[in-house]
């Protein structure tokens, strides 16, 4: 890679990480792109060499959001073999988490939805994507772990983790997480052969 790549690269990621936490802190139609280059020191010119528009800065925030989210996922289910204990992984590290920190359940898109909420937009589109994704891949493992109606207890395990998110929000660091992991084992539980 030359010095010129490395600089745009530089450049790229110096965007990505401001304007994720500016978005973070002030939510993304608060944010302009006057105040994206001044805080990270990166021209508008250059901020629009690299994303065509704000839309495209966040679209790309939420696709580096998931690459995180599945390294997560797949690193937290990776060392139990049992498909049915994968899914009561996730919702123990997902307990553990919060315990640590409330803000972590903090869901980026979430916030997309609430913000962008037109499905022909291309940010809720990235985000739409990203959380079917999730209910795909909650399927495979119910699957795996042969319970009833797979389809059917994904949605709901996919319903239990977002609701987890955004109530966690509102009850704070009082939310109590092991109860996300008993009622997740408990709907586990009920869709067994």
């Amino acid at each position: 890679m030359g010095k010129i790549d490395e600089k745009k690269s530089a450049a790229r990621e110096q965007l990505l990480v401001t304007a994720s936490k500016l978005f973070f802190e002030r939510g993304f139609h608060a944010v302009g792109v006057d105040t994206i280059a001044a805080k990270s020191g990166i021209t508008k010119m250059t901020m629009y060499k690299h994303f065509p528009s704000k839309d495209h800065l966040i679209v790309a925030i939420l696709e580096r959001s998931s690459e995180l989210y599945w390294q997560w996922f797949e690193e937290t289910i990776q060392g139990t073999k049992e498909p049915q204990q994968q899914l009561v992984a996730l919702f123990e590290a997902v307990a553990q988490q919060h315990s640590l920190s409330p803000q972590s359940t903090f869901c980026l898109y979430q916030a997309v939805a609430v913000e962008f909420p037109f499905p022909d937009h291309i940010v809720n589109k990235a985000a739409v994507d990203h959380k079917q994704t999730i209910i795909r891949r909650l399927e495979t493992i119910c699957e795996q772990a042969e319970l009833k109606s797979p389809s059917s207890i994904a949605r709901q395990l996919f319903i239990l983790l977002e609701g987890f998110c955004m109530s966690s929000r509102f009850i704070g660091a009082d939310s109590p997480a092991a109860d996300v992991v008993h009622a997740a084992s408990t709907l586990i539980n009920s869709y067994r052969h």
